[in-house]
């Protein structure tokens, strides 16, 4: 009985019935560059989206708020020819008054108006102040640089501090500290602004003469100095700060204390880490997210407080420009500032939202798919 020849060894069969498998091909050479990850350039796309969408949204809705503004203008009693002649209005020819109406074109429909204006607006003109007697532009960018001082400065101050009173109220919740804070905001919510601001006048600059009551710089000085900008800043800015701050608060409280309930939260503590790193790296990082978007909600009342603000410690800003408007019947300066406005509103709540989307891009916003 012959048996079959059986092959044995690393080489190949007899006959070439099966051959070796040839080795992989090497790994591609890395390209330059190829290595930016995929979630940077889809985020780029989807804020490009994002952005895109909210500035189509804008045009009708600018167009909307000035289309009511020309209407509210239309039927309010208050005569700005009027007001503009003051008292000199009772001894004036009604000639001369109606000369100066129909030079300002109110004299006019209201839609005429409004073409007219939206007409100048594109090509750049704002139009005259008639209670300044400046152009509208020259008056917005004399005054908005220190308008945005002191809102940038409020935030910062507004931001640092509701973050660290939410997390402190959070940490020791229940406890004489919490009440302290909670009551505490609960009490500023409940105060109207200007009454902050000229309690805190009475205080640190009628009492205890710490600090000026108002005004960019001392009367008597005819520049500006950093140290006298600096003491002129801090009663307006810490009472804008704190007079927005209360709800802030209060929503990183709540936040913290959800956050301080999570898995993640409870392992992180059971791995042997400090208190410290488990409530600032692990529980306010988590909470942080929505809180963006309130931030970004709390822009309108960030506005209406800042007229008020300005107007009671005399900055000039445009914020106050606004109440001076408002009182002469201004139309021109009037309507620019509350387009300002509207736009700051606008962009406030697109900053939060892009700053949400950056902060966690898994999130979907309007206008990011």
């Amino acid at each position: 009985m012959k048996h079959g020849t059986q092959h044995r060894g690393p080489g190949p069969a007899p006959g070439g019935a099966e051959r070796a498998a040839p080795p992989p091909p090497p790994p591609p050479a890395p390209v330059p560059g190829a290595g930016a990850p995929r979630r940077s350039r889809g985020t780029a796309a989807a804020l490009g989206r994002m952005v895109a969408w909210r500035a189509a949204f804008a045009v009708p809705l600018l167009l909307a708020v000035t289309a009511g503004m020309f209407a509210l203008a239309k039927a309010s009693p208050f005569d700005p020819v009027r007001q503009y002649l003051g008292d000199r209005a009772v001894v004036t020819d009604p000639a001369v008054a109606e000369r100066i109406r129909a030079e300002w074109g109110v004299d006019r429909p209201v839609l005429e108006q409004y073409t007219a204006w939206l007409g100048n607006l594109l090509q750049g003109d704002l139009g005259e102040s008639r209670s300044l007697h400046l152009p509208v532009g020259q008056v917005i960018a004399e005054r908005l640089p220190w308008t945005l001082l002191a809102t940038s400065a409020a935030i910062v101050l507004m931001l640092a501090g509701s973050l660290a009173a939410g997390t402190a109220a959070a940490r020791w919740r229940g406890s004489w500290l919490d009440r302290l804070i909670t009551g505490g905001v609960l009490a500023n919510e409940a105060a109207p602004v200007f009454w902050l601001g000229l309690l805190a006048i009475w205080v640190f600059s009628v009492k205890l003469d710490l600090l000026p009551a108002g005004g960019l710089t001392d009367a008597a000085s005819t520049t500006v100095e950093i140290g006298d900008l600096a003491a002129h800043m801090v009663l307006p800015v810490t009472v804008l700060a704190v007079s927005q701050s209360s709800w802030l608060v209060l929503y990183v409280r709540e936040s913290v204390i959800g956050v301080l309930r999570e898995d993640f939260v409870i392992g992180a503590r059971a791995r042997g880490l400090r208190e410290r790193t488990v409530l600032l790296r692990h529980a306010l990082r988590s909470a942080l997210l929505p809180f963006l978007t309130l931030l970004g909600a709390r822009v309108p009342e960030l506005v209406t407080g800042a007229i008020l603000v300005e107007s009671v410690f005399s900055w000039p800003g445009v914020a106050s420009a606004s109440v001076q408007a408002a009182l002469a019947a201004d139309f021109p300066l009037l309507a620019a500032l509350t387009l300002l406005g509207t736009l700051a509103v606008l962009g406030g709540n697109l900053l939060a939202d892009v700053a949400y989307t950056l902060a966690d891009p898994r999130v979907r916003t309007l206008g990011v798919s």
